[in-house]
């Protein structure tokens, strides 16, 4: 019976070490695919997972980089929420090869829908022009949770390279491959630099809990726990073989 019960010890650690590799990549708000080419447009998602087991999402605020200001942003509908996007004019303005731009998209906010317990959401945003002279965008996102509760995601990168506790949506910028495809692009120039933003087409609805990064996670935590529970099972049947 004690070989039983460490047997079982062994089985429970394994099980909250599964669950420790996979719950990091579903813990804060991304921005999907994480990285751009300079000077394109782009179309992301915000990917938004519910953390809590008692209450739902019911609000995301994400705030755009006033230093990098984007001339062109459009926001995708998605069934059961409503959005607003806030304007608002730059300090300086700031030249383009479209003109010169005085205002910019400075806010989206999600509200009137909910992520439950166990499910996550995207928020599609189609943007550009991506600057050139930077290697990150940073979008710090404030969820809203139906307690009333609020989670900021504003925490810039570390230096050390190591994640900080609410780490705000990163979008990395790469020197771009001189292909034409750089995403959502207006096929024509307006006449002026003014900030570009109209609603797209529908979006699918939320899935259930999870992200690309954390099901490999959970399957390759799954296999290490029948891993070790074939271990045990054999143990158990070698001591119970009767001997010569």
């Amino acid at each position: 019976m004690s070989f039983v019960r460490r047997a079982a010890t062994v089985l429970a650690a394994t099980t909250a070490l599964t669950a420790g590799l996979a719950l990091p990549a579903l813990a804060h708000v991304t921005i999907q695919p994480g990285s751009a080419e300079q000077g394109g447009f782009t179309k992301v998602a915000f990917r938004v997972p519910n953390e809590r087991d008692d209450a739902s999402t019911t609000t995301i605020e994400v705030t755009f980089p006033a230093d990098h200001p984007l001339a062109f942003v459009s926001v995708k509908p998605v069934p059961g929420w409503k959005v607003k996007v806030t304007e608002g004019k730059l300090p300086t303005p700031v030249k383009t090869q479209y003109g010169e731009l005085k205002e910019a998209v400075t806010k989206v906010v999600w509200s009137g829908g909910k992520i439950e317990p166990g499910q996550f959401q995207e928020f599609e945003v189609s943007m550009g022009q991506l600057p050139t002279d930077t290697e990150q965008l940073v979008f710090p996102t404030k969820q809203t949770y139906s307690s009333g509760e609020v989670v900021d995601w504003s925490e810039a990168p570390k230096t050390d390279g190591s994640e900080a506790e609410h780490p705000a949506p990163l979008l990395k910028l790469t020197p771009a491959t001189g292909d034409d495809a750089h995403g959502a692009a207006p096929s024509t120039a307006p006449a002026s630099a003014a900030p570009s933003v109209a609603p797209a087409e529908p979006a699918a609805p939320a899935a259930a809990a999870g992200t690309t990064d954390g099901t490999a996670r959970l399957l390759g935590g799954a296999g290490l726990a029948v891993g070790v529970i074939g271990v045990i099972i054999g143990a158990l049947g070698l001591r119970r073989r009767p001997t010569a």
